[in-house]
């Protein structure tokens, strides 16, 4: 028993419909293209997102801190409201208030005499300059080389 063609059906197959039991050469080659696809659109994302905090790494620690969990608040959020304004506060350079506040606070705290510069021991009397009379010669724990850089 011969089954004839039916004379409308083409002779020849295109290339990507398959013989049965053969590999599908294009369903594979599909697959691994949306595989490396998808990984590299994730890796793209994962590079986006991590802008703000790689910008902000060569700041201070309190605005890479804070722009970091900003970035994690909007990557479990999915609110880019949030990668938003971590990206803002990355651009934007914090003037450094504490160090000259610091300075400030210990100047005062040395004019008012809160903490002495050096504190006086009851060992070592502490000798008044005469006009006449050299002090590191009159100290009694003074070295020679600096009694002599003194006279």
């Amino acid at each position: 028993m011969t089954e004839q063609l039916h004379p409308l059906a083409p002779h020849h197959m295109p290339f990507f419909i398959t013989a049965p039991n053969e590999t599908d050469v294009l369903l594979w080659g599909t697959g691994l293209f949306l595989i490396a696809a998808v990984l590299w659109v994730g890796t793209l994302y994962w590079r986006l997102h991590s802008l703000p905090e790689r910008m902000a790494h060569g700041s201070q620690k309190l605005q890479f801190e804070i722009v970091a969990v900003l970035g994690l608040i909007s990557l479990f959020t999915h609110n880019h409201l949030f990668w938003i304004a971590g990206l803002l506060l990355a651009l934007i350079d914090i003037p450094d208030f504490g160090t000259p506040l610091r300075s400030i606070a210990g100047s005062v705290e040395r004019i008012a005499g809160a903490t002495p510069e050096a504190p006086e021991t009851e060992t070592e009397p502490l000798i008044e300059a005469s006009p006449g009379r050299n002090p590191v010669a009159a100290s009694p724990s003074a070295s020679k080389e600096e009694v002599r850089g003194h006279a």
